[in-house]
């Protein structure tokens, strides 16, 4: 009986320590950046091999379709004249844009970076999603991309100034639905200042000339990076209003009105 209680007691002691370790897993704000910063260096770099990636469950997407990350755009050195990062600790997964426009090819990339386990940002990166421009591409001029997008201020904000989780993502649904929902776009609370840049083309305000639906093809294939510090949703999908175009919006909310819009679309 002792020998048995025994035994019961060491099984406890195994099942604790493992529950404190599993509890000790959470997904912060600092592991996300942390990994998204292994991103950014190895797309400087061209060497796709510093980043931590699940050796059973990983997928590179390119573009809207899987892709062999050792042929595309991450196993190309870029010089990295601008990136950001935002972070969403509910889906554990990030956003980063890169701005490339010195190098000898130019690139505009938005990427999504999603880990294995959706409680620990410190686990193995399952999903890098990137939609990739360069010449071509809708709008495309990098330099004066970065001309404009280097001048925004992208500060965090205090919890005040901040939109919910929902606003955020019924903000980003509204603006991609504006093409098919002839009622959308009055649902956006435009702000009187807000700034649209456009693959290299400017609006602003960015409130003006919006589409009042006419298609019959909603943009699907939505994958969603909400960050409410930054006031932030990224969305990659489909833009299949105008045709079969992969495409990143990304939205910023500063006191409940846009401050800023971003997009990167390809032409197919």
């Amino acid at each position: 009986m002792a020998r048995l209680s025994g035994r019961l007691t060491a099984a406890a002691i195994s099942i604790l320590a493992t529950g404190a370790m599993l509890c000790g897993a959470e997904c912060t704000r600092e592991g996300l950046l942390a990994a998204a910063e292994s991103y950014v260096a190895a797309q400087a770099s061209g060497s796709p091999s510093g980043l931590a990636v699940s050796a059973s469950n990983f997928t590179y997407q390119l573009n809207n379709a899987a892709a062999d990350m050792a042929s595309g755009p991450l196993s190309r050195a870029l010089t990295i004249d601008y990136n950001r990062t935002s972070a969403d600790t509910t889906a554990c997964a990030s956003y980063t844009l890169i701005i490339s426009a010195t190098g000898a090819t130019p690139y505009v990339i938005s990427t999504q970076m999603r880990h294995e386990s959706a409680s620990d940002s410190g686990s193995p990166v399952a999903l890098v999603d990137t939609i990739a421009a360069t010449t071509g591409a809708l709008f495309f001029n990098a330099a004066q991309t970065l001309r404009y997008v280097a001048a925004e201020d992208w500060a965090p904000l205090e919890e005040g100034r901040r939109a919910s989780r929902d606003e955020l993502r019924r903000v980003g649904d509204a603006y991609l639905d504006m093409w098919t929902d002839a009622g959308a776009a009055d649902s956006i609370p435009w702000g009187t200042d807000c700034e649209r840049v456009e693959g290299a083309m400017l609006t602003r305000p960015c409130g003006q000339t919006l589409p009042r639906g006419g298609s019959q093809r909603p943009n699907g294939n939505r994958r969603y990076v909400i960050d409410e510090t930054m006031g932030s949703v990224d969305v990659l999908c489909s833009f299949d209003s105008l045709g079969d175009m992969p495409d990143s919006h990304e939205v910023r909310l500063e006191d409940g009105e846009v401050k800023y819009v971003h997009t990167v679309t390809l032409l197919q």
